[in-house]
């Protein structure tokens, strides 16, 4: 196919997601190790809505907004092997965070905040950056890959990887969470997850979540783990509250138990209570992502297991803004998800 000249794209100047700007924009030909990719569809996360308000360091004048997208290879460079057009792939959420550990220069390739995004027609990708899409996922499925199911495989698999017969709390049910239980429910777990909403716990349970909590109606949501786990507590905390949950947590893990640290979507501003993670011996890992090797790590796990991630809902491209609003109301259980094509 002819590639076109221009593409629609959204910018943001960053003042509120409320005034993302649909505007046309130009599309040059793939450098020589570069693919395009035809952007189907963009998932939101968290980390969007920040930086749509001015509340994320780092980001780029009148940036194209979002990380996390799917798509199909229309052209590709001169110098590029191994990739054809027509193959279906996501970029990995930082384009040159391909195997180690993140560094700033990493951090500085992360889509959608240091430089543009994914939310627009066409894309020019560095081939180091692609991973194939698993065959059994739709686009819309696939875009909900980069960040939050490569955060929560990062988490659970990373260091120190879970194994069959652990037990694994998930606080939430938004995008990493939903992952986080899914990853460890394949992988042999006892997951238990929290949620204000008995709606929400059972779209846990119909994933196989052994153990649900409402923490509105149970605010001691930390010892009822710690019955289920027998007083043991729990091997591995996903922890997206920040510091308002992390107390609980605390309590809720073992003795030399992981507490992975991924967001704050519950507010605060105390620090971790040092006595009781030296007394607990626990180890804190906070969770930037993770790189293309670990990535399609993780679609080995998802294909070999048919893992199908959670979309709440799908907004056509031109609802971006109503896709946003729809996030922030925090009414979804797993993915919000933007359809381009």
């Amino acid at each position: 196919m002819s590639l076109p000249n221009v593409t629609r794209e959204y910018r943001s100047q960053c003042d509120g997601y409320q005034n993302l700007r649909l505007q046309s924009g130009s599309l040059s030909k793939p450098k020589a190790t570069e693919v395009t990719i035809k952007i189907h569809a963009v998932s939101l996360q968290y980390r969007d809505l920040m930086v749509s308000k001015g509340k994320y360091s780092g980001v780029k004048s009148n940036v194209i907004p979002c990380s996390d997208g799917a798509g199909e290879i229309v052209a590709i460079g001169q110098d590029v092997k191994g990739w054809t057009v027509g193959d279906r792939v996501c970029p990995n959420f930082a384009l040159d965070h391909v195997h180690g550990d993140v560094t700033e220069d990493i951090k500085n390739t992360g889509l959608g905040g240091q430089i543009d995004g994914v939310l627009r027609e066409y894309i020019n990708i560095p081939v180091h950056s692609l991973v194939r899409i698993p065959e059994h996922l739709s686009y819309e499925e696939a875009s909900t890959l980069p960040c939050a199911a490569l955060t929560a495989y990062n988490a659970l698999l990373g260091p120190v990887p879970l194994k069959g017969g652990d037990y694994v709390l998930i606080l939430g049910t938004g995008g990493v969470s939903m992952f986080g239980a899914q990853i460890a429910i394949a992988s042999g777990a006892t997951v238990i997850v929290t949620s204000s909403s008995d709606e929400k716990l059972q779209v846990a349970k119909k994933l196989g979540v052994q153990h649900v909590i409402n923490y509105k109606k149970n605010d001691k949501w930390d010892e009822e783990v710690l019955k289920i786990t027998r007083g043991r507590g729990v091997d591995h905390v996903i922890e997206v509250g920040g510091p308002n949950t992390m107390p609980k947590s605390i309590n809720a893990a073992r003795h030399a138990g992981w507490i992975h640290i991924i967001g704050f979507v519950s507010g605060g501003n105390n620090g971790i209570p040092v006595g009781s993670a030296i007394m607990k011996a626990l180890t804190f890992r906070g969770i930037l992502i993770g790189s293309v090797k670990q990535f399609e790590d993780m679609n080995r796990l998802i294909t070999a297991r048919e893992i199908r991630p959670v979309v709440d809902k799908i907004f056509p491209f031109e609802q971006a803004i109503e896709a946003y609003s729809y996030l922030e109301s925090q009414k979804h259980v797993g993915k919000v998800v933007i359809k381009v094509a």
